[in-house]
């Protein structure tokens, strides 16, 4: 009997023991883990005390229980390892100090980031003082030797659990457009495996509204159909379909005269996926449907499960807070020290912007009283070029304003980086760093203006700028196959991922087509086609008009004046080509082709995000199968609206001119001076003479 207790007490000590065990494994299983990186290309700090700013978002609906930064940096082999140190704040508050090894190749820290410091936007501040080794004991003199270099890939990593969305449009919204939740593939957009152009057009408005607000370069929001493994296993799912296109467990939860007149969005919850459907009878409340669900303002302010479209209601989105102008630092920053400082700054700006002639960066000052002015410097890079330099004076100590202007070739991209040195040269020769050293302090009001025009080149150097004019889509008419493969999905997926980051608005028009759109199309949609010759027809028709033309059985690409090219491997290739539209010379014509649907979708991958599209200059591009790319230029003359390029030339050389037209002026003016002066003094010789003869 004994035995039998005591088997019995051994059985339910160990399933207590495993429920224990599966229970701890079920909440570890909770703690989400997510990598945010930073946005800073590598930099390098130069002088004894260097400063940079990093800045990482956490999302709202995280329970965050751990975050830790990994710091990538490398400072100088020169810097003494008892005086060096480098010190972390967040959001202006200093948490961590440490005395970094002094050893060759790129070091790593991980540092615990306290969770009660950490914001929803957040401002990482790294300040370093690397000060070279003597073997007296010395300060020595600040030299280029004194730096530290941070490493483009630092990140933080967050571990977490999920807050669960609430049954309301805004809530779905912000789960679904959320930085994690599109990294883990947890995010889809399905539409009808045979869309209609209509159903097509309206799920392209939804999948480039939410590529405008998303803040990576690595993961985007894929667009699929409804039976797509993707679109399966999808946590958040936006369905966009005619409402008699609806699958009939979605269909049967909403009612007809929801959708007659109306386009209507719905939320549903199945089998713990969350789905918002977007739908209507008609094809025309079905797209303004999706410029609802494409505007985030709307979106994040609906806090119902249904919304009603109508054709009053208003879906345009404004454009993204940008004036022109984005500032430094919104708290302000001080330096301290004796000898060259440095503080950088990191700027993202919207990525439609491209630096044009006037564009500046105004620098506000103040500064210590007791410095050398003979020797004491204020001087401005961007993205690793010098700007200009500034002197400070005694008299502006406590109000010094300058601005700089850049240099109008000086392309920007989507960010750059404005580092700010100065030289701070005390009255006296004594090096200390306390409290008395001389010190700056860069005030919040300092800004960039970034001047922006439009960008008039037929090169890949400026794409998609060609599908862009005043902020939004630019009549684009997209020309696809008429039965969409999964690759098909992908490539528009990768083709409007980079096209919807740029469009500030959803206010322009994109249309798709299964065939060769109307002669009136041709003359005044700039044009996009994709697909393989025997998926596309109009695909042959415009054979005659590539760079790189395929063969007369279309079977692959052949040789040209630019690339030699085998049989077999003309066969495996895809291409981007970006031409001026036969139909109208002052539009665009992008053409996505091969022979495969799989290469036609590799050539997208060059075309869909910033960091593969800076990698091209020319306006033809070859992916094959290993990823070989291969970039080249045809066009001589690369323009394409020439109106636009003559007053683009008198915007940047508008000083030119004027002192040109003011020298013809002059000449002018003295030229009818002279003439006069001569006609004057030839009537005065004829009265003389003729006085004379009298």
């Amino acid at each position: 009997m004994k035995k039998t207790i005591r088997f019995l007490w051994i059985i339910m000590g160990s399933l207590a023991i495993s429920l224990v065990m599966t229970l701890m494994s079920a909440r570890a299983d909770d703690i989400k883990s997510y990598t945010q990186p930073f946005q800073n290309n590598t930099t390098t700090l130069s002088g004894k005390s260097v400063t940079a700013n990093m800045y990482f978002t956490k999302i709202d609906y995280w329970d965050l229980k751990t975050a830790t930064l990994n710091l990538n940096y490398k400072v100088s082999q020169l810097a003494a390892n008892q005086s060096s140190d480098i010190t972390i704040s967040i959001n202006g508050v200093k948490f961590y100090s440490f005395r970094p090894a002094i050893k060759s190749g790129m070091q790593t820290k991980q540092i615990k980031i306290p969770v009660r410091l950490i914001n929803g936007s957040d401002n990482l501040k790294i300040y370093g003082q690397i000060i070279n080794q003597t073997k007296d004991n010395t300060a020595l003199a600040q030299t280029p030797a004194n730096w530290l270099t941070l490493y483009k890939g630092s990140n933080v990593n967050f571990q977490y659990n999920l807050k669960q969305p609430d049954f309301k449009i805004n809530s779905f919204y912000n789960h679904f457009s959320g930085a994690d939740t599109i990294s883990w593939g947890q995010s889809v957009i399905a539409i009808p495996k045979n869309a209609s152009n209509g159903e097509l057009t309206a799920a392209t408005y939804a999948l480039a509204g939410q590529t405008r607000t998303l803040n990576t370069d690595t993961d985007q929001l894929p667009l699929t159909s409804f039976g797509n493994a993707k679109a399966k296993n999808a946590n958040y799912k936006i369905i966009v379909a005619l409402y008699k296109n609806l699958p009939k467990k979605y269909q049967s939860q909403i009612k007809v005269d929801d959708v007659r007149n109306n386009g209507f969005l719905k939320l549903i919850y199945n089998n713990d996926k969350h789905i918002l459907i977007v739908t209507s009878q008609k094809l025309k409340l079905l797209q303004k449907a999706a410029k609802f669900v494409a505007n985030s303002e709307l979106m994040e302010e609906t806090q119902s499960s249904t919304e009603k479209i109508s054709d009053g209601t208003q879906t345009y989105s404004s454009t993204l807070n940008y004036n022109g102008s984005a500032s430094l630092t919104s708290k302000g920053q001080k330096v301290t020290g004796a000898g060259h400082q440095e503080a950088e700054f990191f700027i993202s700006l919207p990525s439609s912007r491209t630096n044009s002639a006037g564009s500046k960066i105004r620098l506000h000052l103040r500064y210590a009283k007791n410095l050398n002015f003979k020797n004491s410097l204020a001087t401005v890079y961007i993205n690793k070029k010098i700007v200009g330099s500034h002197r400070l004076s005694l008299s502006k100590a406590d109000n010094d304003t300058f601005t700089l202007t850049l240099p109008a070739n000086l392309k920007l991209g989507n960010s750059l980086v404005v580092r700010v040195a100065l030289d701070l040269a005390p009255r006296s020769t004594a090096n200390t760093d306390n409290a008395d050293t001389p010190w700056a302090y860069i005030e919040s009001d300092s800004k960039a203006y970034i001047k922006s025009q439009d960008k008039n080149d037929l090169l890949f150097s400026n794409y998609p700028s060609l599908f862009i004019r005043n902020r939004t889509y630019n009549q684009i008419a997209v020309v696809r196959p008429k039965k969409l493969s999964n690759y098909d999905l992908q490539t528009i997926t990768n083709i409007f991922n980079l096209i919807g980051v740029y469009a500030e608005s959803n206010t322009g028009s994109i249309k798709f087509y299964t065939k060769k759109p109307s002669t009136k199309v041709l003359q005044n949609k700039n044009l996009i086609v994709f697909g393989t010759p025997k998926s596309n027809s109009f695909i042959k028709e415009l054979n005659h008009s590539l760079y790189f033309k395929f063969s007369k059985s279309f079977k692959g690409f052949v040789s040209n004046e630019k690339l030699s090219i085998e049989k077999k491997y003309g066969e495996n290739i895809g291409t981007d080509q970006l031409l001026r539209s036969p139909y109208n010379k002052n539009l665009g014509l992008l053409v996505v082709t091969a022979a495969h649907s799989q290469d036609v979708y590799m050539a997208t991958t060059q075309i869909n995000f910033q960091k593969n599209i800076v990698q091209h200059s020319g306006d033809a591009i070859i992916v094959d199968q290993n990823n070989n790319l291969y970039n080249y230029r045809f066009k001589k003359n690369a323009v394409l609206n020439k109106k636009i390029a003559i007053k683009q030339n008198i915007q940047t050389n508008g000083k030119l001119y004027i002192y040109i037209l003011m020298a013809l002026f002059i000449a002018i003016i003295l030229g009818v001076t002279i003439i006069l002066l001569l006609l004057k003094n030839k009537k005065s010789s004829g009265k003389v003479r003729q006085k004379y003869e009298e």
